[in-house]
């Protein structure tokens, strides 16, 4: 029985990706490995959203393709920097696959070709690989088989592929192509199988997930598609709580802020990228608001839903920006309080505009800011962490904490991290738990 390794780079998305790979290789008889070494097939999906993840990415292959030399071992790259990169990467390092974001579903048949190769007649041909980065139609529809674990608490669902939005900043739509929407029949019937199974959140998963069905579906009832998803999604019985990302702030029209108030399972928690607080900036990026629009707009949520959490993503070092436009993303994350902030340190990526904008600016000035701007968000979060203190809180146990296995760990319906002891019982079950203390990053309690 050949085993195979697969290693994710970035976003939820790859790792929904990775798992419909995985799914695909067991149902043909393969068995899964974290052992290097056990490995007949090692395969890495890449991230292209930064230059550090491509790099790491790059880095492992070079490695793995030196140690395991002459072993017959089938390596390979999957996902964005391979769609991006495509055949130089079977040029650059010796490897046996390159497959695309509208490719995972051919992953399997490509694989049990190569190591047919390895291991049958055609061994003395030592460089054949297989390069696959062609637009598929339909591969939308093809990641949704799941492999559910025992007692397993959550899972995510993909709803669509590809992005149309453009921001100059960002490679995806180059790397995952143009959108696309599986219908709501079939992310239904993968919700009921998932909660058939245990499970009892899911997570819809888009790169733009809010403009879900757009160019597909018509509104109805002056519901936008995302909305009527979500409808239709929340009527499964069984699901217990209902989650999205990753959303841009022009998809979150009318009917979707009223969602929040009258949807219970629909967790009160909106991941909300900013990406910048200056209205300058912002322009330069293509992301279609403004700072006021993306104010008003937390406004007109928190109103619905006074204790929704809100956490965004910020770039810092856009091209061009200067220290006033610094000192405005630095007062509208003061204003709005968020509840977590990803911060980046702007990554030029080849083939996007702002790659060759003029005022690139420099790592030091980057890196002052980011470190600020850290320490400012960092502040607020302790202080709405602390504000828990004593409280009792709603957890979904997820499993044993990854830093100290004798803990369980699980998140509230705000999507803060709870740490808590107790048995292995509880892990896929919903319960309160007391807080009794913060770290500043999660909170640590006991089980009522």
């Amino acid at each position: 029985m050949p085993k195979v390794l697969i290693k994710t780079y970035g976003c939820q998305m790859n790792e929904r990706d990775s798992e419909q790979v995985a799914q695909m290789l067991i149902a043909r008889g393969f068995e899964m490995t974290t052992d290097e070494q056990a490995a007949d097939v090692i395969l890495l999906n890449t991230c292209s959203v930064r230059d550090m993840a491509e790099q790491k990415a790059l880095g492992k292959m070079r490695l793995l393709a030196h140690h395991h030399k002459g072993q017959g071992k089938v390596l390979g790259f999957l996902g964005c920097m391979a769609q991006s990169r495509g055949a130089e990467l079977a040029k650059g390092i010796a490897v046996d696959l390159v497959a695309g974001t509208q490719k995972f579903h051919r992953v399997a048949d490509y694989v049990e070709e190569l190591l047919s190769r390895k291991r049958g007649q055609s061994m003395d041909d030592a460089r054949f690989s297989i390069v696959d980065v062609e637009e598929e139609p339909g591969s939308q529809e093809t990641i949704r088989d799941h492999t559910v674990r025992p007692r397993q608490a959550s899972a995510f669902v993909s709803i669509m592929q590809g992005c149309n939005m453009r921001c100059t900043f960002c490679i995806v739509p180059q790397t995952r192509g143009a959108e696309r929407s599986r219908s709501i029949a079939e992310i239904v019937r993968e919700t009921e199988a998932l909660v058939a199974q245990g499970v009892k959140e899911v997570t819809l998963l888009g790169q733009i997930v809010n403009l879900y069905g757009r160019h597909e579906l018509a509104k109805r009832d002056g519901k936008t598609p995302f909305v009527q998803l979500l409808e239709a999604v929340h009527a499964v019985e069984g699901l217990q709580r209902l989650r999205f990302t990753s959303p841009h702030p022009i998809g979150y029209k009318a009917d979707l802020i009223e969602a929040f108030g009258r949807l219970p399972k629909l967790a009160e928690h909106v991941h909300l990228p900013l990406q910048s607080g200056s209205d300058r900036v912002l322009k330069a990026m293509h992301r279609g608001y403004t700072a006021e629009d993306y104010v008003q707009l937390v406004d007109r949520m928190r109103a619905v839903r006074p204790d929704l959490a809100i956490t965004t993503d910020i770039i810092i070092g856009f091209p061009g920006e200067t220290e006033a436009d610094y000192q405005a993303t630095r007062a509208l994350a003061e204003r709005v309080r968020f509840d977590n902030a990803f911060i980046f340190g702007y990554s030029q990526r080849k083939d996007t505009p702002a790659a060759t904008m003029p005022g690139q600016v420099e790592d030091s000035v980057i890196e002052a800011r980011h470190q600020d701007l850290l320490e400012l968000t960092n502040g607020i979060i302790k202080q709405k962490l602390d504000l828990l203190v004593g409280a009792r809180v709603e957890v979904l146990c997820e499993g044993p904490s990854k830093n100290n296995p004798r803990r369980l760990t699980g998140r509230t319906r705000g999507n803060k991290i709870v740490l808590f002891e107790g048995e292995e019982r509880l892990i896929g079950q919903i319960l309160e738990v007391q807080v009794e203390r913060t770290s500043g990053f999660c909170l640590y309690g006991t089980p009522v």
